[in-house]
């Protein structure tokens, strides 16, 4: 019998991975380190799932924590651009800090096995426009006097943390860049720009973009993002990170915008541009990156669902 330890559990990834373990192990628990569990027992239920109440930017009160398990899934991390514009130093906080807080703990209870979860934004300023497809070892620039900034940043900070205590201590930590993940199960309040695209078809009205769209996207469907951090856990090697990406969902932000109105929407909605002067919703820099995924299909991964697919499910 496995134990799982996720943190996140309430976010859309964690709480996928979550009922994912469950239908799919019989016998396996989960052992869920939330700040709201109320929140977490009406998406996880009681049954299988122990439910624990913690800071994760607690280092005294993670280090009274008694729980024993096998496997580590982090997940916990803010989402949302608008809070990384308005609280940089909390945002950085509880990135860096509870990353290493749950690594220590995951080092006190000898786990087997751990996968943080990072993301693409690690990359910083790539032009791919020639076609180009990014390895795990390749960086490009972040701007450090900038607010936003602090999401990528604190991602890379995280990763190095990751790789530290795997080359001091030992601990089995992977880490998985993961592309824009969705599809079924997106939490209602979902506001990213995904979701924004999917509750316009719902609504009947016009897909509105408040920059020119020229970002390159980078897209992985829950299911295969799921396959792929499992196949990091019990295949990838110690130390080392893998993008998790379907190279076929990778386009413009204005492109996936015209793919929805025209081939979800039927074409009874458009597109249009809403430009602000000032940076008001807290958008990343746009971005020319294209991620590779050969690194994880090395290790048997082939991921399957397509953006149509992905978007047909969310909207069910």
């Amino acid at each position: 019998m496995s134990v799982y330890l996720i943190t996140g559990a309430t976010g859309y990834i964690g709480s996928m991975l979550a009922r994912h373990i469950l239908c799919s192990e019989e016998g396996a628990e989960i052992v869920a380190l939330v700040r709201d569990p109320e929140k977490a027992e009406a998406l996880l239920g009681k049954n299988r799932v122990k439910l624990l109440k913690a800071d994760l930017c607690d280092r005294a009160l993670l280090n009274r924590v008694d729980v024993q398990c096998d496997y580590v899934f982090h997940c916990a991390s803010v989402t949302k651009s608008a809070e990384m514009i308005a609280h940089p130093v909390e945002v950085t906080e509880s990135i860096v800090n509870a990353t290493q807080n749950v690594l220590e703990l995951a080092r006190r209870c000898s786990a087997k096995s751990i996968v943080y979860f990072s993301s693409m934004e690690v990359y910083g300023n790539i032009d791919c426009l020639d076609g180009h497809r990014v390895q795990e070892d390749e960086l490009g620039e972040i701007g450090l006097l900038n607010a936003r900034s602090c999401y990528p940043l604190g991602k890379r900070m995280a990763e190095n943390i990751c790789y530290s205590y795997f080359k001091e201590y030992g601990v089995p930590v992977k880490i998985a860049r993961l592309a824009q993940t969705f599809g079924a199960g997106i939490l209602p309040t979902d506001n990213r720009v995904f979701a924004q695209f999917a509750k316009a078809v719902r609504n009947g009205t016009d897909i509105v973009l408040h920059t020119r769209g020229e970002s390159i996207g980078n897209y992985c469907s829950i299911r295969d993002v799921i396959a792929g951090v499992f196949t990091i856990l019990g295949s990838g090697v110690n130390g080392e990170a893998y993008n998790v990406v379907n190279e076929r969902n990778t386009m413009q932000i204005r492109q996936m915008a015209e793919l929805v109105a025209k081939k979800i929407a039927k074409g009874k909605i458009g597109v249009v541009y809403d430009i602000p002067e000032s940076n008001a919703y807290g958008y990343a820099a746009d971005t020319g990156l294209r991620m590779s995924g050969e690194k994880l299909k090395k290790l048997g991964w082939k991921p399957k669902d397509d953006l149509i697919k992905m978007y047909l499910e969310m909207l069910c």
